[in-house]
């Protein structure tokens, strides 16, 4: 709350008043359109209730009254249309109560002036006008002066003789219909205002979070490693964060020519205290390697898992997150965790075989060193280990069908010649033609042995053997 109302009071009051009297003259210009149409629709419409009801040699003089009244606002509405809101838009409401107001005004003098009791069209007049638009008290205290004074003034120019108590009667219905009308307008402005001002409030809560969203998913992705390769392999990995702050994790280690490792993971759900969760157990895996030397894949889940579990705890949260753990060593890696499982491309048979990954998740009980067990894939010149996370496996098209393993498998198999980047790509490609839409993280890890990494091998037995 502190950074909302840091916000707002950084907005100088002059600008929230611009903006302010901006939305005002937006929603006034609107309303004013649908005045216009309903003016010059029941304007004529009302002339068929005059010829049942008015004196037959008033007709045709009634007639023009309306003729010349709807031809004036249909007038308006056009100049509406091809406008746009501004300062002034306002004054056509005046326009429309000077229009309609002084027409029913005329029409009652011609019917015995204060004696005559179609002065109730006025009241239509000033309720339409002033509940319609959504103006300030002031504009609509001016408005009825406008038709009350019109139908006084022009009557008493008319000079006819009427009865004092007909008057005061008329006068009574007329401003107390004012009075209705002026109230409700000043209570309506006034909920206008605040319903305004608590939108700038929600307005200001939402860019604060997208803010702090959006420095959650640059820190999510700052903490990816800047190095891709280690010796021996070539390495390429992709993440597309999906539209929330996730989970996805991946990271490649090289802590010396014989400790190498590989890392990819995904916390459950969505939101900041998963990518809080995933943070912690970058720096937990990174830390533990470091400073653990020849440490087994699975010694490192169980420490890591003992760090985060507590965290998690302190969190309130119940997350847990799937995590696999590669060490390269000799002539293939060790693995231990459980995430997707492994797809590996097989140089020498052209063919694809998936190692199902094994153990338990992080985060779900306090030792589960007993769950986790080490294993070893023989890695061949050319085989390509590919990792991901389910947003890739879990993607959907519009009928539904998930993008799934088998497909995965296929794509790896048809660009296993190209370089691991542009596999990638190729893959990523694959899954945003199949897909309607990204709704989770996507993380993707290609992991080619090097051609030449089986001859340095060599070299290296010889050179300790001799």
């Amino acid at each position: 709350m502190f950074k909302i109302a840091a916000r707002q009071e950084s907005k100088p009051l002059e600008t929230s008043l611009q903006e302010f009297s901006r939305h005002m003259e937006e929603i006034t210009y609107q309303w004013l359109k649908i005045l216009t149409v309903m003016t010059f629709t029941l304007v004529p419409l009302f002339f068929i209730l005059d010829y049942f009801t008015m004196p037959g040699n008033l007709l045709a003089r009634f007639g023009i009254y309306r003729l010349s009244s709807s031809l004036i606002v249909i007038s308006q509405f056009i100049v509406l249309r091809q406008g746009n809101a501004n300062k002034y838009t306002y004054l056509h409401g005046y326009l429309i109560s000077l229009n309609v107001g002084g027409m029913v005004a005329m029409m009652t003098v011609d019917l015995g002036g204060f004696n005559s009791s179609y002065y109730a069209g006025l009241n239509l007049v000033i309720i339409g006008v002033n509940l319609l638009l959504p103006w300030r008290t002031i504009h609509s205290i001016f408005n009825c002066i406008i038709v009350l004074s019109m139908y006084i003034i022009f009557n008493l120019i008319a000079a006819g003789t009427y009865d004092v108590m007909a008057l005061i009667n008329h006068l009574f219905f007329l401003t107390a219909t004012a009075v209705v009308v002026v109230s409700i307008t000043h209570v309506r402005y006034k909920m206008v205002r605040q319903e305004f001002d608590l939108r700038e409030e929600l307005e200001a809560a939402r860019d604060a979070l997208w803010s702090e969203m959006e420095l959650a998913k640059r820190i999510q992705t700052a903490l990816l490693p800047e190095k891709r390769n280690i010796k021996g392999f070539n390495i390429a990995a992709l993440m597309s964060p999906a539209k929330e702050v996730g989970g996805d994790y991946y990271d490649i280690i090289e802590h010396s020519e014989d400790d190498k490792w590989a890392a990819i993971g995904d916390v459950s759900g969505h939101g900041v205290d998963s990518g809080l969760i995933m943070m912690m157990a970058q720096t937990s895996i990174l830390s533990v390697i470091r400073n653990n030397k020849d440490i087994k894949p699975s010694a490192v889940l169980s420490i890591v898992n003992s760090i985060i579990r507590e965290n998690i705890s302190r969190l309130g949260s119940d997350h847990y997150m799937s995590v696999m753990v590669i060490r390269f060593s000799g002539s293939g890696m060790t693995v231990a965790g459980k995430h997707q499982d492994i797809i590996i491309y097989r140089s020498s048979s052209n063919k694809t075989e998936v190692i199902p990954s094994t153990g338990t998740w992080l985060g779900i009980a306090d030792n589960i060193g007993k769950y986790l067990k080490d294993s070893y894939v023989e890695l061949n010149a050319g085989d390509i280990v590919l990792l991901f996370t389910d947003g890739i496996t879990e993607a959907s098209s519009n009928s539904g069908d998930m993008f799934g393993q088998e497909r995965l498998e296929r794509a790896l198999h048809s660009y296993a010649d190209l370089p691991v980047g542009k596999l990638l790509d190729n893959i990523m490609q694959d899954v945003k033609t199949f897909s309607s839409g990204q709704d989770d993280d996507i993380t993707l890890m290609a992991i080619k042995k090097d051609f030449h990494s089986k001859m340095r091998e060599g070299k290296k037995i010889r050179s300790e053997a001799g």
